[in-house]
């Protein structure tokens, strides 16, 4: 019997007549209270009914919005996506922060926003490093087996009588925070201001500007970007692509060298790592272990350079270099050659370089930062790795992906799962973003 026909069949009960008697009464006196609860407990379960058909609808909606892509709320993170999503026309949409996503300031079409990069991406140079730990122990002999490094360097730098001032955060993070945290006054200017100046005063204030800024200016509107075309030189475009990307030699005739220039740009996963490969350094303590062991390094690479590989210092103190990789053959990176920075910090090789790709590559251990996923420059590192056999490392993932652990986790399941599409996608970004030598500008 259902609820509605037991709580119908309990109302008829409580409306029929009793009959006026003793032992009657008394039994029609408990029968009525019998049929109240009763009445009672059926109207309850009637309740409960109507109440669980209606949290089932509402969660059935609550489905079907979070499907529908268009009823995301603004402030809500879109959901990365899934393996089946990917075809040969995807790219990442970096419409907010990875990681805060939008919380600290807008990223402006880069993976990860200013704050956030200072916070986990900042120049490590100047930092104090974690060196991999000494045995001190002595032998017999008087001999601790670590004499090599013989200008007493790493006792130096542990010691607080050192005379070198390690700050606890980098003074950009400091400014940055500062900024964040203190309202800008507003200006109370003409929203039409910028739009009247004269080109003459546009211009003398794009001379203060540095190539990648004067570069970011030109897509502010049309009339900014007649004025760089016209009154910026190609040859001055041709000087900053050199200064970025000193190992670029094309093989194929160049007539416009802001198009390449901006092929570059639009090829760098992260800008920020681009614009502190060429940052000056404050000089450390001489090392001379160190500057050895890096000179001895580059006479290597330079003289007898891994099949495919290439890199060369960008400043006198070895800090940032500069690699480029070769796609393997038999590979869907074939033909590309691949942009990397190496920053060697001042206690190498004590500690291990960080390498980053500054031209975009669909792989599962290198991520959409260009960050590279790989256990000898992390916890694996050892004093008998040099800077040659890091790059033979990459280059070498490039053939066989590590897929157990991965930088982009989607990535790796679909080179799992459907290999030919993560092959077409892969040879896709190849041809987009890594043939800059063969391919002209269009």
């Amino acid at each position: 019997m259902s609820v509605n026909h037991q709580a119908s069949a309990a109302d008829d009960l409580n409306d029929s007549p009793v009959v006026e008697n003793g032992g009657e009464n008394a039994l029609s006196s408990n029968i009525k209270g019998s049929v109240s609860h009763i009445a009672t407990n059926c109207n309850h379960l009637h309740d409960l009914e109507e109440q669980n058909e209606h949290d089932q609808n509402n969660t059935e909606d609550k489905t079907e919005d979070s499907n529908d892509p268009e009823k995301f709320d603004e402030g809500d993170h879109v959901p990365e996506p899934g393996p089946s999503q990917y075809n040969e026309e995807f790219s990442y949409s970096h419409t907010s922060c990875y990681y805060c996503n939008g919380y600290y300031e807008p990223s402006f079409d880069e993976p990860v926003c200013g704050t956030c990069h200072l916070f986990l991406f900042s120049d490590e140079v100047s930092r104090p490093h974690t060196t991999l730990p000494i045995n001190s122990e002595k032998t017999d002999d008087g001999d601790s087996g670590n004499d090599e490094p013989t200008d007493g360097y790493y006792e130096r730098r542990s010691s607080n009588q050192s005379g070198y001032p390690v700050p606890e955060q980098p003074p950009n993070l400091v400014e940055r925070l500062n900024q964040l945290s203190t309202p800008r006054p507003s200006d109370n200017l003409s929203s039409h201001l910028v739009e009247c100046l004269p080109s003459e005063v546009l211009l003398a204030v794009f001379s203060f500007l540095d190539d990648m800024s004067l570069w970011s200016v030109g897509f502010v509107c049309k009339r900014w970007h007649n004025l760089l075309r016209s009154h910026v030189p190609l040859e001055s475009w041709k000087t900053y692509v050199k200064r970025r990307f000193p190992l670029y030699k094309p093989i194929c005739n160049i007539y416009d060298w802001f198009q390449v220039y901006s092929q570059f740009m639009q090829s760098c996963p992260c800008k920020t790592c681009l614009q502190l490969s060429l940052q000056p350094q404050m000089r450390d303590e001489e090392n001379t272990w160190r500057s050895n062991r890096l000179r001895n390094e580059l006479k290597t690479l330079t003289s007898e350079p891994p099949e495919g590989i290439e890199a060369m210092p960008l400043d006198s103190n070895y800090c940032h270099w500069q690699a480029t990789i070769t796609g393997p053959v038999g590979s869907p990176y074939e033909g590309g050659i691949f942009y990397l920075y190496v920053l060697v910090p001042y206690g190498y090789p004590m500690s291990p370089p960080i390498v980053r790709f500054l031209t975009k590559i669909f792989h599962p251990n290198i991520s959409r930062h260009g960050d590279v996923g790989l256990d000898s420059i992390t916890h694996n590192w050892s004093l008998a790795l040099t800077l040659s056999k890091v790059l033979i490392s990459v280059q070498s993932l490039l053939t066989d992906p590590f897929c157990q652990v991965c930088m982009e986790s989607d990535i790796g399941k679909l080179y799992l799962n459907n290999r030919e599409v993560f092959e077409d996608i892969a040879r896709t970004w190849t041809w987009k973003y890594a043939m800059h030598d063969i391919l002209p500008p269009l």
